[in-house]
């Protein structure tokens, strides 16, 4: 990934949360960064911060559900910078309540941008990288939700259950192409943000476990933190990037139970031990 004037890194979801943290980290190894997200004032802001501060950063306003926004997204990239080195497809929304009672937009929200907007860097960026014949990497942000479930929280394990049987899908990929791009699922648990003002819940059924999540996460892991781990494993190309250590006994309470056939079960303290280990 070397490159003289700098990599170049297009990170998704890049006005606040994990996104900013990992642009803040990737401008100061020096990176060439272009960054999206649908706030507009708040993506062109932190390019303006960064770039006050000696970076190199551009804005481009991105719904990542939406295809030709992310085909804009890769273009605008190749030509300000002339390729792409390493992608984050990192945007994500929340939505919490029973299964049965989101509605048929809510579900769609959230198949649209946790997981349409991975598809469609996939399918957008996978491209470039392959042909430019260097070295490339790709970090999906899935969660500790897309390893092990939580009640209340069904959109959520779905899309990032998915991001990552899919990222772990583009791994086999591209080891059988014998291919010098790689890719990195990352999970964390909770980590400081302001992801649950986007969950559009306004009912009463979960509001104690809506309340618990919502602290959990404000007292979680800082964005910097994270950002620092996740680029020591793209250094070691890292497929599995596990920042938040709590989540073992869930994990193996799971497998124990697919391998024993038993019913699986639940226990909030996993959620109370996630925000311990973060802390």
């Amino acid at each position: 990934m070397s490159n003289e004037l700098g990599p170049v890194a297009v990170i998704t979801g890049a006005a606040s949360g994990i996104g900013r943290g990992l642009a803040q980290h990737a401008a100061g190894l020096g990176m060439r960064l272009v960054l999206a997200d649908r706030d507009a004032s708040g993506v062109q802001a932190l390019c303006e911060q960064l770039n006050a501060a000696g970076g190199r950063a551009i804005a481009c306003v991105t719904d990542v559900g939406d295809v030709r926004q992310v085909e804009r997204l890769r273009d605008r990239a190749v030509e300000q910078f002339g390729g792409v080195d390493l992608l984050f497809n990192n945007a994500g929304v929340m939505q919490t309540g029973f299964s049965w009672e989101i509605t048929e937009a809510q579900w769609q929200r959230m198949l649209d941008v946790n997981l349409g907007g991975v598809i469609n860097g996939i399918r957008t960026f996978m491209p470039l990288l392959l042909s430019q014949g260097r070295a490339a990497h790709v970090v999906n942000t899935a969660s500790l939700a897309g390893i092990v479930s939580s009640p209340l929280m069904a959109p959520y394990n779905v899309t990032k259950q998915a991001v990552v049987a899919l990222s772990e899908t583009l791994h086999y990929e591209l080891a059988m192409l014998g291919s010098p791009v790689t890719v990195s699922v990352l999970c964390p648990g909770p980590v400081a943000s302001e992801i649950m003002a986007s969950n559009q819940v306004a009912d009463t059924a979960g509001a104690s476990f809506n309340q618990l999540l919502d602290s959990t996460i404000r007292q979680g892991m800082t964005p910097a933190e994270l950002a620092a781990q996740v680029f020591a494993a793209i250094e070691e190309k890292r497929f599995w990037i596990l920042p938040h250590k709590g989540f073992k006994p869930a994990l193996e309470r799971r497998v124990h139970s697919i391998l024993q056939e038993t019913n699986p079960q639940f226990q909030m303290t996993d959620v109370e031990d996630d925000a311990h280990a973060a802390g």
